[in-house]
């Protein structure tokens, strides 16, 4: 009796390795790997999270406390992905601290290629959550080859004069391409980008926010800005113009910063948004998509009262891996 159940456990461990020699590692990690096909052209939400992250560094706030011991793998700092699913290319809005993870979430949504890398980066502004991802573009990391990478002239210039940025234009690890204000840049027959300046902290570079037009709808994407009234366009026109419209949603109230002074790192409240776009129909606040959430603003938890709020008052809030069809 024992002998046989001795040889049927030998039988049984000798047909698990016989499949796993028939797997190669390779196709073990595929099917370890979750992807999720994306049909049509589509922006992918790829982080919600202002520039620090969350838990954010020094924080003893309650915000963050229980996130440095469990951190939530949905906290990501903001990013949108493109995916052009007509022409199985991809392309990413900021390279954020969180690159390795974002980049790998949104390739395998364009489940029909089969790059690992996007097939471009535009980038809004020079501050640390928006473009010192590219870090692991370089030797250290990837050693990418000739990744373009859209950017105002002033963003350019500071890349390309500044270490250890100029080592990835040098080592061609990034190809800049520049870009002018208002002017769209054609990725296919059927999408397009164009850069929009904005007031912000400029202190390396100029900001801008994009509107990407796809092959049906448009979105417009402007993570950082001062007050709307510091604009020089009116976003309730600007809003009516898309279908989709990602805005600073920074800081909920201001209350919430009781230890740094609030006009040092102006953004729209989103209770002055609420205020702003009051006058808005249904349809219109619909298209609203709060992103870009400080570590210590309630929208960052998706379970708040304030994000019932938001929903209440017609608005959405930005969750990761939500896809809006363009």
């Amino acid at each position: 009796m024992k002998n046989n159940r001795n040889q049927l456990l030998g039988i049984f461990f000798a047909l698990i390795m016989i499949s796993c020699a028939d797997n190669p590692p390779s196709e073990q990690v595929a099917k370890l790997t979750s992807t999720v096909g994306v049909e049509n052209t589509s922006i992918v939400i790829l982080g919600t999270a202002q520039d620090a992250g969350s838990p954010q560094i020094g924080c003893k706030k309650t915000c963050c406390v229980g996130l440095f011991e469990n951190p939530d793998k949905n906290r990501r700092v903001t990013s949108l992905g493109l995916i052009d699913a007509e022409n199985q290319k991809t392309y990413l809005f900021d390279a954020t601290p969180d690159i390795a993870e974002q980049m790998k979430m949104l390739t395998n949504y364009e489940s029909k290629s089969d790059n690992e890398l996007v097939d471009g980066i535009f980038l809004t502004h020079a501050h640390i959550g928006h473009y010192t991802g590219l870090m692991y573009l370089g030797k250290e990391a990837i050693d990418a080859k000739n990744t373009p990478l859209y950017v105002m002239p002033k963003m350019k210039q500071f890349l390309a004069d500044n270490g250890p940025w100029e080592q990835l234009v040098t080592r061609k690890n990034i190809v800049l391409t520049s870009l002018v204000n208002e002017t769209p840049v054609r990725l296919s027959k059927s999408l397009e980008v164009k850069p929009i300046l904005v007031p912000h902290r400029d202190e390396y570079s100029e900001t801008v926010g994009y509107k990407i037009k796809g092959p049906n709808k448009s979105a417009l994407f402007i993570p950082d800005i001062d007050k709307w009234e510091k604009w020089e366009k009116d976003i309730l026109k600007e809003i009516e113009k898309v279908d989709f419209a990602f805005l600073d949603a920074t800081f909920f109230s201001g209350k919430e910063m009781n230890n740094r002074d609030i006009s040092e790192i102006p953004h729209p409240f989103v209770v002055e948004s609420f205020e702003k776009f009051k006058v808005l129909p249904k349809n219109e606040k619909a298209k609203i998509i709060f992103i870009h959430f400080n570590h210590t603003n309630p929208l960052i938890n998706t379970e708040s009262e304030e994000c019932k709020v938001v929903l209440e008052k017609g608005f959405k809030v930005a969750k990761i891996r939500d896809v809006f069809e363009l």
